[in-house]
């Protein structure tokens, strides 16, 4: 009998990204390249709570770039998510720089008893990304899950290095296109 890891059709794909990001040997310049992107994006946006996320397995690190967007702007939120085993959803609490940090369930650091609020934009790693706004994620489902849930929707931007472009991508019944996803080379789809 197969396991329900046999029947997602992202599987292999996942895997190659994934070794892809791994061994990326300019992937500490594309980040710093990406920083920039991202920081200069955030200029002309008007949100001032943005969900993020706490990079793992090579992903890039969105938060030098949030933390310099929030200084000096003490209304401006930063937030990382707590993954809910019980529902499936990700919710958002505050993070700053030398915050409490502790694992969650999965072994991913969250703020610690920090307040809970509500972004008014995701940003999400990308493993891969395809034209139309379509992303891979690791097949967990949570952005997919807590995106569904929300009303009023969110602004949703992916994060990805740009080898990680996947052509003919199809989006999978359950996801929804990202609003923007920025790289390494700048904005590469949405506004």
């Amino acid at each position: 009998m197969a396991d329900a890891a046999d029947s997602d059709p992202r599987r292999a794909l996942r895997e190659v990204l994934l070794e892809l990001r791994t061994e990326m040997p300019d992937r500490m310049a594309r980040s710093m390249r990406l920083q920039e992107v991202l920081r200069v994006w955030l200029l002309s946006r008007p949100e001032q709570r943005i969900g993020a996320y706490w990079p793992i397995k090579g992903e890039f690190d969105p938060l030098p770039a949030l933390y310099r967007w929030g200084e000096d702007h003490p209304e401006r939120r930063i937030g990382l998510p707590v993954k809910h085993k019980d529902t499936g959803l990700l919710s958002y609490h505050v993070w700053y720089p030398g915050c409490p940090m502790e694992e969650d369930a999965f072994g991913i650091l969250k703020p610690k008893d920090t307040e809970q609020f509500e972004p008014e934009m995701l940003l999400v790693p990308c493993l891969g990304y395809g034209a139309g706004g379509l992303r891979v994620g690791y097949g967990g489902g949570f952005v997919a899950r807590t995106l569904r849930a929300r009303q009023p929707e969110l602004v949703t931007v992916g994060l990805a290095f740009s080898p990680a472009w996947v052509p003919g991508l199809n989006a999978l019944t359950d996801e929804a296109p990202l609003d923007a996803i920025l790289t390494d080379e700048g904005l590469a789809w949405g506004g």
